[in-house]
């Protein structure tokens, strides 16, 4: 396939995480366009119905179709570009694409725990978002082999919770939140992940130093930790 494709960006959104680092998968070519939501541009507007990233802006034969939502572009490059990463089985597709639903559940979870804006509030969001891990550990460790979500073989599934656990890269160093602990199955894939060229290329260097910013700058709970955090690391 020839087509162009352009990815529509923001610097820390993970929906578009999910679809760079499945081009990368598939070693298809691509052009990254990165936007400010804060500030979005007349040309994004008026092709975006939700005014939201990722869009896929794929070119052929002189015409461009403008793809939106990360589930709805990732199907796309599965039905159009070489190195399926979902599985061929039918059973196991559906499987993996509950488990993708379940991935974004938790990107919602996330968003809850860092925009907590009292204490109770926040140790109720930790709380929730550990049981979710809970049952993604039961899910990871019965019978697989193999460092990824499937076992051996990398797929969507891998793809969506790369920019999951990129979050608790950002936690662990403003505490220890003890959300993924007593989870080796979790954090053993969370590390496989970590080290994936794919994954890694998915973000730009300064991410974490941007998603440190944006943490800062929420007004939660988690704000005041990092404040807390900053002020005893400045301390003579």
């Amino acid at each position: 396939m020839t087509d162009k494709l352009v990815l529509v960006s923001h610097h820390l959104c993970p929906y578009v995480q999910r679809a760079a680092i499945s081009l990368a998968e598939k070693d298809v070519p691509f052009e990254r366009i990165t936007i400010d939501l804060a500030d979005k541009p007349d040309w994004f507007k008026a092709i975006s119905p939700l005014g939201k990233v990722p869009l896929l802006r794929v070119q052929q034969n002189g015409e461009e179709t403008v793809i939106f939502e990360s589930a709805v572009i990732l199907e796309f490059l599965e039905e159009t570009q070489r190195s399926q990463l979902h599985p061929a089985d039918p059973y196991a597709r559906a499987r993996h694409r509950a488990w993708i639903e379940f991935g974004s559940a938790i990107l919602n979870a996330i968003g809850r725990f860092y925009s907590a804006p009292t204490e109770p509030a926040f140790l109720a969001e930790s709380k929730a978002l550990s049981a979710m891990f809970d049952r993604l550990e039961i899910e990871l460790t019965a019978g697989r082999a193999g460092p990824w979500f499937a076992g051996e073989r990398f797929s969507l599934v891998d793809a969506v919770y790369g920019p999951v656990f990129r979050y608790f890269d950002a936690f662990d160093l403003i505490g220890a939140f003890g959300i993924l602990s007593g989870k080796p199955g979790v954090e053993a894939w969370r590390r496989a992940l970590h080290e994936r060229k794919s994954v890694k290329d998915a973000i730009t260097p300064d991410y974490p130093q941007r998603l440190h910013a944006f943490l800062q700058a929420k007004g939660s709970h988690l704000s005041k930790l990092i404040r807390r955090s900053e002020a005893a690391t400045a301390l003579p």
